[in-house]
């Protein structure tokens, strides 16, 4: 089913989305204009106009409901629950121009416009996972799991809903076990084993693809999530001309005291009663050009940021793609995976 079978102009008849929705299967439709989404159209909708002997060659905009329950793309985070607070079927996600960009159900995954995102994917997942511990001590960090599935597999299921197929996975710590796992798998996209013989770090690793990726790739860590449109974080990284884009997040933090500013000459200039900071920081996930790769020294551990510091010195453009609080989870911190399997319960 595509996202256009849930759309329906204003001025078709009643009978027609009668048709529509038999067709879809579902309860709601969405009514378009040129000004995007305007109003929704339920069975109910539908069936309270019948039951007033209404005329059945009425057009939509006579029985649709003008005010539509509708999420932005920063607040769909929010989906799940507010169906549930509303006891409504579907919420739809408009982008800044009003136009739908998905349709959320509450029983089932969204239904959105399909976009090949034809980047190759690559997946730091060689790291011993010390502040996933003990866990870490049975299973590899990309295995822990949350709810039915393992980290690293919410991560490539996030990517193949944005359209992404090709995959590799740089691995070290218990590595034949991540292997095993998708061995078993049955799957759409493909996934290609990158063996580290010793630590590399979170950019050294990417000296083991060369050969292999010589084009515009994502980097990413094997324990975050972000909740966001990767063709959007695309564009903006070619529109932009940026050699490397790395995703960051506005994160908030209230420090639990009061903050004393103090001078020169040891007075007081300022206090400030439990303030709050606000900042951006580096999640984790970067849209690399592919030359990175050929550039680097083999077998040199190298943490990624000190590969952007190279390429910064050197005069390349390294740009920033934000994101909201909300649409990053740190799933590498133990209270983050808590807040993980939280969210996806609310979800159920």
């Amino acid at each position: 089913m595509e996202l256009k079978d849930f759309l329906i102009n204003e001025n078709s008849t009643m009978i027609e989305a009668m048709s529509q929705l038999d067709c879809v299967a579902r309860k709601v439709l969405f009514v378009v204009s040129e000004r995007g989404l305007v109003a929704a159209l339920t069975d109910g909708d539908i069936r309270r106009w019948i039951l007033k002997k209404g005329d059945l060659e009425v057009s939509v905009k006579e029985i649709a409901n003008y005010k539509p329950r509708f999420l932005t793309e920063k607040e769909k985070y929010k989906a799940k629950r507010v169906m549930k607070e509303l006891s409504i079927e579907a919420i739809p996600i408009v982008n800044t121009n009003n136009r739908i960009i998905s349709i959320i159900f509450a029983h089932e995954e969204s239904i959105r416009i399909k976009n090949e995102l034809a980047v190759p994917v690559i997946i730091m997942a060689g790291g011993l996972g010390t502040l996933l511990y003990p866990y870490t001590k049975i299973l590899p960090k990309p295995l822990i799991p949350i709810g039915e599935i393992p980290i690293v597999e919410h991560i490539i299921n996030r990517f193949v809903e944005n359209g992404c197929s090709e995959f590799y996975l740089v691995l070290n710590h218990k590595k034949n076990m991540v292997k095993a796992y998708f061995n078993d798998l049955e799957s759409a996209y493909q996934v290609t084993y990158i063996d580290e013989e010793k630590p590399l770090g979170t950019g050294g690793g990417l000296s083991l693809l060369k050969g292999k990726i010589d084009s515009t790739f994502i980097l990413s860590n094997c324990d975050i999530l972000i909740d966001e449109d990767y063709q959007k974080i695309l564009s903006f990284h070619q529109k932009q001309n940026n050699f490397i884009t790395m995703i960051c997040s506005m994160k908030r933090i209230r420090i639990p005291y009061g903050v004393v500013e103090i001078s020169e000459t040891g007075e007081i200039e300022e206090m400030k009663e439990k303030p709050e900071l606000s900042f951006f920081v580096n999640t984790g996930m970067y849209v690399v050009d592919g030359r990175v790769v050929g550039e680097l020294e083999s077998d040199q551990e190298m943490g990624f940021p000190d590969i952007i510091e190279k390429y910064r010195n050197q005069g390349e453009k390294i740009g920033i793609f934000p994101i909201s609080e909300k649409a990053w989870l740190d799933m590498g911190q133990l209270d983050e995976l808590e807040i993980m399997r939280k969210r996806l319960e609310d979800d159920e």
